[in-house]
């Protein structure tokens, strides 16, 4: 059984100057068959539509990773549920503080909420994260020998770790073909048009991203939509003139088979 301690881990994040992710953009090295230039009928099958999206990412995130900083899974795991609509950003200035004080799950397992607040509290809901932080740490002390969890099942009876959180760290940690849906991966799923409207809750989008991505590249995709819809696909006022996949988005053309 996998679990965090027969895992080699190497932090490449935690003191590293955060880096942006900075999209390729139609170049001439990525020669990609246009929409029309593809079919006859000049529509896509869903099926190419994945292969043309995982073929620019390949080339333009080929080491996409978590911007959140951490050092061990327990840290992974404190920084993923405090993230909770929050930013990454803000997230990475809060952290280090707190894992230095608190870097073990027996160490935090002995703080009170109250004590875990002061360090969090310009994170969104601190009072709610505070309280998740101390449970799951004292839950993970007792029943997990302080060790992190890698089924879904077992990560997801952690206080404050639902199902997005607990794919997260199979993904990251575990290298397991987990799709963590965020708000990110949901609009940047739409809008491309890797899943239809009919998709409608995170769980359906999971369920369609993990059929049609290749088992093997579920852990990098779910990080190329997250930067893709972070820093180029955003929410308000998406910079479709920096995107190297503009040619094959649904949200402009609107023509691709299920």
């Amino acid at each position: 059984m996998l679990n965090a301690k027969n895992i080699h881990y190497n932090n490449v994040n935690k003191h590293k100057k955060q880096q942006h992710y900075s999209p390729l953009g139609c170049t001439p090295q990525l020669k990609f068959v246009t929409l029309r230039q593809q079919s006859e009928q000049g529509v896509m099958k869903r099926t190419e539509l994945y292969q043309q999206v995982q073929e620019y990412f390949q080339k333009a995130m080929p080491e996409a990773k978590t911007e959140l900083h951490y050092s061990t899974p327990f840290e992974l795991l404190v920084a993923v549920i405090l993230s909770a609509q929050c930013t990454d950003k803000r997230i990475n200035q809060v952290t280090p503080r707190l894992f230095h004080d608190y870097p073990t799950p027996e160490a935090m397992a002995a703080a009170t909420p109250e004590v875990l607040y002061e360090y969090i509290r310009s994170v969104s809901y601190p009072n709610n994260k505070a309280k998740h932080l101390s449970k799951m740490a004292k839950m993970l002390q007792t029943e997990y020998q302080g060790v992190v969890p890698s089924d879904l099942k077992e990560l997801t009876k952690l206080p404050g770790v639902g199902r997005k959180t607990a794919n997260v760290i199979q993904s990251v940690v575990f290298q397991k073909a987990a799709m963590a849906v965020d708000t990110h991966v949901f609009r940047v799923s739409h809008r491309i048009g890797l899943v239809p409207d009919s998709c409608k809750t995170p769980l359906s989008v999971e369920r369609m991203l993990t059929k049609y991505f290749p088992k093997e590249i579920i852990p990098l995709a779910h990080h190329w939509l997250i930067l893709h819809g972070r820093y180029v696909c955003t929410a308000r006022s998406p910079k479709c003139e920096q995107c190297g996949i503009l040619h094959i988005c649904a949200r402009k053309f609107g023509d691709f088979k299920k």
